[in-house]
């Protein structure tokens, strides 16, 4: 990886174009200041396109009509192999250990900011550059990642795995707009993308019937859905498919009533393979005080400050920062006290931590310290 690109704005700079606004617009923000863009398009997944689940094909298309409209050059490039090695292979490890893994992280960490920059670099570019909303700042001390403009947007959460390096050659052309900016630039210029609807679903992969998606791969374990009390209110599929704090798709509707509060997922209890449900949003098994974390990753190379140090994490995308203590273990992992009870700590989820608008890094949650166990 190269370091540094310089400020000069004769630089090369491959955008990776996805179909989407974001991206098509950081290209044309690009080329305003002078850059020279070209565009990459990387398609990840050898799926079915007739299944209709991931586009691909259309958002090729859609790429091909933005790069033709900005009139810059466009490459593309199957990544499926290294998804499949590097990212799918672990979410799937995941699932089996009964955790709910972050593909979205991992894929920016080995895919977008790793395959990519690496195949960018061998065509000549000098960066890369996402439609990311976040903003990267460089200084003596190195490449600081930080919260982008648009705090609904932010996608800081999600980018906590990239290093020195990766950030050193990544430029985020959104970092000061929000997306209706976004969606309006791209109609003043007529790209024909502007209201094209934002992707959701598994990175890549796109939107599917997810239980039966990771049936495909993982067997069908039934078992008993309880309360914590004991009492049966039906047989779930198998503990992989579903997440702490889950509400929908319990498959206990004839139980869970109008008259009736909601049920949510509390507990997977693996050794005898039951879900524990409980009622109500704030009950005390679903309500964690801290967590111990897996993998603890400092985007600086090391952390901020000596442990324990205070700072701000969020648990999960768009929730506001809470404030909270960082502990060392011995094992090399992290523990973290939260000022407040925190609900639906899930196993498998990305802990990331903040301080000052930077995102310091995270770590994998591997177990939250629930309030009723106290």
């Amino acid at each position: 990886m190269t370091p540094k690109p310089s400020t000069s704005l004769q630089k090369r700079i491959i955008v990776g174009l996805s179909g989407g606004v974001d991206s098509a617009v950081a290209a044309h923000l690009l080329l305003e200041q002078g850059y020279e863009v070209e565009a990459l398009f990387m398609k990840n997944w050898e799926e079915d396109d007739r299944a209709g689940y991931c586009a691909a094909a259309s958002d090729l298309a859609d790429a091909r009509i933005v790069a033709e409209r900005l009139g810059i050059r466009l490459h593309t490039v199957n990544f499926a192999t290294e998804y499949w090695d590097r990212v799918f292979a672990e979410f799937l490890r995941e699932y089996q250990a009964m955790r709910t893994p972050n593909p979205d992280a991992l894929c920016n960490r080995e895919i977008k900011f790793a395959a990519f920059l690496d195949h960018a670099l061998g065509l000549g570019a000098d960066a890369i550059a996402t439609g990311h909303y976040a903003r990267v700042e460089h200084d003596d001390a190195g490449s600081h990642l930080l919260l982008c403009q648009d705090g609904e947007k932010d996608q800081t959460y999600f980018l906590h795995l990239l290093d020195q390096a990766q950030l050193a050659s990544s430029l985020f052309p959104l970092h000061d707009l929000t997306k209706a900016e976004v969606r309006a630039i791209a109609r003043e210029i007529g790209l024909a993308n502007a209201e094209k609807k934002d992707s959701t679903g598994i990175c890549f992969i796109g939107e599917r019937r997810f239980r039966d998606f990771l049936a495909q791969y993982l067997p069908r374990e039934p078992g008993p859905i309880e309360t914590p009390e004991g009492v049966t209110l039906g047989e779930h599929q198998g503990l992989s498919y579903y997440t702490i704090g889950q509400r929908q798709g319990l498959g206990i509707g004839g139980i869970a009533s109008g008259r009736e509060a909601p049920w949510y997922v509390a507990v997977k209890d693996a050794e005898r393979n039951a879900l524990i449900l409980v009622q109500h949003s704030d009950h005390p098994l679903l309500m964690s005080w801290g967590l111990s974390g897996l993998r603890p990753h400092w985007i600086a190379g090391f952390p901020p400050a000596q442990l324990p140090f205070d700072c701000q994490a969020r648990l999960r995308h768009r929730q506001p920062l809470q404030d909270c203590e960082v502990l060392s273990t011995e094992d090399g992992g992290c523990q973290v006290r939260f000022r407040e009870l925190q609900r639906a700590v899930t196993p498998g989820q990305s802990i990331v931590f903040y301080r000052d608008g930077e995102c310091l890094g995270g770590a994998v949650i591997d177990l939250g310290w629930v309030a009723a166990s106290q």
